[in-house]
């Protein structure tokens, strides 16, 4: 039986403890053999006590690693010179130094989850944003000009190449998907400005290009302005969504408001020999250390974690278990006998856990 190696980065705020309830999740779904799990240290608070956001130990283990786990990172006033958050630096680094450049965000409503949408049911609203993660506006982070405090520039960046993948992992996920919950149909969205900027419009037509290759796969078109409005109005119609960096980044936080907010919105960050799992919440430190938070996003992102290594290794043992792990969160929901707060009860973090552990066994 093969073994995967596992980083666990818990990061700042409430990310040790959703971290922490996550690994325990998966121990109880895969058993104590199965993943080796290596804590290593990271984050804004790491940063205020040795002047490393990301270490160099912990960026040499992420990358000779299966997988890596992450809670959270950033705290309030710990930025740096030029005002920009530290805590976000730590996935970021991740993300350019491991080429993780797509960012997977699962956007489903489960059962008992009551949408913000009124009328809308669990599995009416399923579609995943696939966003383009090592370019578009945020490849300028800590390279803009400010010209003495009177103009400042940031660059938007897109290759072909960056473009071209990114496209054909939403063609190819797509491709694996049941299709939109409206009609059934296999369908990547392209979400953009290219009525009004050329980068937008290259994208666009590099995704054109990308779909030839897929007579199977529907295109679709919408604007970034357009798109928010109609993933109120009509979510159904959504089957992937893929996007620039900046325009996902947005997008993905509103999909996720509509089926009961980020405390229960997975992500992945994914590349051709790496991935990055973390729930699409920030840190929290307002409600951290008092064993309030939600795990379940964190928990849902290591359910995803387990399919990935499970299709990457050809082992259905671990996809079998992600299910498994999926099934008792969505039925520790629909029970609704332990609700976390985000979801408008007082369970605790930890009863939300050994209600999910329960249920795998």
């Amino acid at each position: 039986m093969k073994t995967y190696d596992i980083v666990s980065i818990d990061g700042d705020g409430i990310g040790p403890e959703v971290c922490q309830a996550a690994i325990r999740v998966l121990r109880q779904a895969c058993g104590e053999k199965r993943l080796n799990i290596s804590p290593y240290p990271g984050g804004a608070r790491h940063y205020q006590r040795s002047g490393q956001v990301l270490p160099e130990e912990t960026y040499q283990a992420c990358r000779q690693s299966d997988a890596i786990l992450h809670g959270a990172a950033g705290m309030p006033g710990i930025v740096y010179p030029d005002g920009t958050e530290v805590g976000n630096d730590l996935h970021l680094q991740l993300r350019f130094k491991l080429d993780l450049f797509a960012n997977v965000r699962p956007i489903r409503l489960y059962r008992g989850v009551r949408s913000t949408l009124a009328d809308w049911q669990p599995g009416q609203i399923d579609y995943v944003i696939v966003r383009e993660n090592t370019e578009g506006l945020y490849a300028s982070r800590g390279a803009g000009t400010n010209l003495r405090g009177e103009v400042v520039t940031d660059t938007l960046v897109m290759t072909r190449k960056g473009v071209e993948r990114v496209a054909r992992f939403s063609f190819e996920l797509a491709r694996r998907r049941k299709g939109a919950p409206r009609d059934g149909k296999r369908r990547v969205t392209v979400c953009d400005k290219a009525n009004i900027l050329r980068s937008y419009a290259f994208f666009r037509a590099v995704c054109d290009e990308v779909a030839r290759e897929f007579d199977d796969v529907e295109i679709d078109y919408a604007y970034a302005d357009a798109i928010t409005v109609h993933m109120l109005k009509r979510p159904d119609f959504y089957d992937v969504i893929v996007a620039e960096n900046m325009f996902g980044d947005i997008i993905s936080d509103l999909g996720a408001g509509t089926v009961g907010g980020l405390g229960i919105a997975p992500s992945g960050e994914l590349g051709l020999d790496h991935g990055l799992f973390q729930g699409a919440h920030g840190s929290a430190p307002d409600i951290a250390g008092q064993d309030r938070a939600s795990p379940l996003a964190t928990i849902l992102s290591a359910a995803m974690m387990l399919r990935w290594l499970g299709d990457r290794h050809a082992d259905e043992a671990l996809v079998q278990d992600a299910a498994r792990i999926e099934t008792a969160v969505e039925t520790v929901l629909a029970q609704g006998m332990v609700v976390p707060a985000d979801q408008g009860g007082s369970a605790r973090c930890s009863e939300v856990t050994e209600a999910v552990c329960r249920l795998l066994g």
